[in-house]
């Protein structure tokens, strides 16, 4: 085995340590070691994904001495490492956006305690990434919830402990149903790995037996996961979730947390229970209208919404719904189209979130369109940055906004049943997006007296400046170089089964 092959265990192993060893540290010396830990998993990744993309096939990593399947290991493939470099970048440019909020806005006594919760985050994430086994999958599930609801209620205020009960609830629900639906698998097949698990359901569904208890799992999980990641209607936790917390917190969990559940569904759907076993289950078709549902309905709850932290969130929904509708369609280039806009998502709402802490400092702390009234003047770097993620999540070309959606428009003509369907909503969702998204950019540029266009607030340091301009590169960079991308994404895909 070559050492690089042991890059994705390592960083696993490296996030958890970082937390416990942060438990010892005062807030600041807990910083840097989760920064020191972000970029050597980041570091780590790239060479993980160089190697696999080099040899051209997926490695299984086995922890201990038993193997399968009574032993624990983890599975390397080209999309898992790419979403392991993503997870870890998107964490990065999100603390680094966002670090002077969480200077002035967690208590001293809280900081190590905030960074430590990132660490278990990044932890959980990478492990549902890579793990070839369905219970640790759920171990992580909850070290993920609690994770991400400590940093939803780490500003200690009244409207975040209430939007953390709100999340831990439906979360717990999400968690419950999975684990039942897990239950049930180990059940009829007597495996938690995921391969053998795969080869004892293709055995059970050629002999034409189980056939109710499989469709009960089938729904168990995905509605579980659903729930989770904030699939319409289960999204209610999502606008006090992502609206009242720090913004690196709110970059984090809009771009990360949710596309952790969502990357582990479709590891199940295919590693799993077989993809064509969904397929003929409908449960695709149920996903498709719930996600053209969640697009429409999203943006109308966005429209409405005068607090630029909220109707962002909002928004969520809605993207979470163009994910739902790719995996919908059911076929490879509406999965692929999905994977993308994992990616294409967390890098818009990621800047989305940072550059609208910045609009909102200058504001006196106001969040509301009246007081938003000529932000982009007074900074004029949030206020290009926020721009710049309004046009791509509207899909202005040259932008990765642009892409995902032309993605999904090319996906949904391999689908003939549903490409009207897919076109329709996809336009009147790009019309409502217009509306949302222009209305705020014209609002922070809306011309002002002289007076008014002074700061009137804390202006960014240069470290939030350097993180919004790399994450105006990142919306850039996968709107004209997008085609490695996606090529790894298709390549990784072949590699899940």
């Amino acid at each position: 085995m070559a050492f690089v092959q042991n890059f994705p265990f390592f960083c696993i192993i490296l996030s958890m340590f970082s937390a416990i060893i942060s438990f010892v540290l005062n807030g600041r010396a807990a910083k840097y070691v989760h920064i020191a830990m972000v970029t050597s998993v980041l570091i780590l990744s790239l060479a993980t994904l160089s190697f696999v993309a080099g040899t051209g096939e997926s490695y299984t990593f086995m922890m201990g001495h038993y193997p399968a399947p009574w032993g624990n290991e983890i599975r390397i493939g080209e999309l898992e490492a790419l979403m392991a470099v993503f997870f870890s970048l998107i964490m990065l440019l999100s603390v680094f956006g966002g670090m002077a909020h969480i200077d002035r806005e967690v208590q001293n006594s809280k900081k190590n305690l905030f960074y430590i919760l990132l660490d278990l985050l990044m932890a959980s994430l990478l492990a549902l990434i890579y793990t070839n086994d369905l219970f640790t999958a759920y171990v992580f599930i909850e070290i993920n919830t609690i994770s991400a609801c400590g940093l939803i209620m780490i500003k200690k205020q009244g409207r975040t402990y209430v939007s953390a009960i709100r999340y831990m609830i439906m979360s717990l629900v999400g968690s419950g149903l999975f684990l039942i639906g897990l239950t049930l698998l180990y059940c009829i097949t007597g495996h938690l790995l995921m391969s053998p698990a795969k080869e004892a359901l293709a055995q059970i569904v050629a002999a034409h037996s189980y056939h109710v208890p499989l469709l009960v799992i089938i729904i168990l999980i995905t509605v579980g996961l659903g729930i989770k990641s904030g699939l319409y209607p289960f999204h209610t936790w999502i606008p006090d979730a992502y609206g009242y917390t720090t913004p690196a917190s709110s970059a984090i969990l809009s771009s990360l947390v949710s596309k952790g559940y969502i990357f582990l569904l479709i590891k199940i759907f295919y590693r799993v229970l077989d993809f064509n076993s969904i397929i003929s289950s409908h449960m695709v078709n149920i996903l498709f209208v719930f996600g053209l549902v969640g697009m429409i309905m999203g943006s109308v709850a966005a429209i409405k919404e005068n607090n630029i932290r909220r109707m962002t969130a909002y928004s969520s929904v809605a993207q979470i719904g163009y994910i739902y509708m790719g995996i919908g369609l059911g076929t490879t280039a509406g999965m692929v189209a999905a994977l993308f806009h994992v990616i294409s998502h967390g890098a818009m709402k990621s800047l989305l979130f940072i550059s609208i802490s910045g609009l909102t400092e200058v504001s006196d702390g106001h969040s509301d369109f009246k007081s938003l009234k000529g932000a982009g003047f007074r900074n004029k770097i949030a206020g290009a940055a926020y721009t710049v993620g309004a046009l791509s999540m509207i899909g202005m070309p040259l932008l990765t906004g642009f892409v995902s959606k032309y993605l999904f428009a090319s996906a949904a003509t391999t689908a003939q049943n549903k490409m009207l369907a897919a076109w329709i909503v996809l336009a009147v969702s790009t019309i409502l997006n217009t509306v949302y998204f222009m209305r705020t950019v014209l609002t922070i540029y809306t011309p002002v007296s002289a007076e008014m266009r002074k700061p009137h607030g804390i202006m960014p340091s240069r470290i939030e400046t350097a993180a919004t301009f790399g994450m105006i590169l990142l919306n850039v960079g996968l709107g004209v170089a997008s085609q490695p991308v996606i090529k790894a994404i298709e390549a990784g895909l072949a590699m899940f089964g």
